[in-house]
């Protein structure tokens, strides 16, 4: 069986192939630096201590958030919430590039379309982009586009309208399994989704 390295490696990009690429655990290993961030959150907003505990194959969210602190009040949730955006930015230095879709990035920015299509919040993707110097590694970037609140658009879909594509034309780089099942939706071929 191939690794993931293998697999990108090998990978046939033709000169009219629309690069996609998601952007947390696809692109860049943000888990450890969003875990931090809502740590330092926690224990300054509620001063919950050492409760949680890292899990590198979990991000933790929103949603984690309140079921590891099922009792916070709506204010101490979005306390916390403001707080993780802000000290995002001093771990940083905690997000490392996944070096294999990275260098097919940098390979072919130039001769192909490249987009960034992510459900991370605009200010956020942009601070990672920027701190790793990718931001103009891309023709087009499509951020989250709906509040907690409301259900999530399917980022790949939107995509492809806003930008008038073939599906068949697109090549996608994602790690998420609901993420792959939007991709195919939206009508891109399983053939033509890196699972990352």
């Amino acid at each position: 069986m191939k690794s993931k390295k293998d697999i990108v490696k090998d990978l046939k990009i033709e000169v009219d192939s629309i690069l996609f690429f998601d952007m947390d655990g696809t692109l860049i290993d943000t888990n450890l630096a969003n875990f931090l961030s809502y740590k330092k959150a926690l224990q300054s907003v509620i001063k919950l201590d050492n409760a949680i505990q890292y899990n590198p194959n979990e991000r933790f969210n929103r949603t984690t958030l309140k079921i590891v602190v099922p009792n916070l009040t709506e204010i101490e949730y979005k306390k916390i919430i403001q707080q993780k955006e802000e000290n995002y930015k001093g771990y940083l230095s905690q997000t490392k590039l996944n070096k294999s879709v990275v260098e097919i990035l940098t390979k072919y920015y130039k001769m192909n379309k490249t987009v960034l299509v992510t459900n991370c919040r605009k200010d956020r993707a942009l601070m990672t982009l920027n701190y790793h110097n990718l931001t103009d590694k891309f023709s087009n970037l499509f951020f989250r586009q709906t509040s907690d609140n409301e259900p999530q658009t399917n980022k790949y879909e939107n995509a492809i309208s806003c930008l008038s594509l073939s599906a068949q034309k697109v090549l996608v780089f994602e790690n998420e399994k609901q993420e792959i099942e939007d991709a195919i939706l939206a009508g891109i071929s399983i053939n033509n989704i890196i699972n990352l």
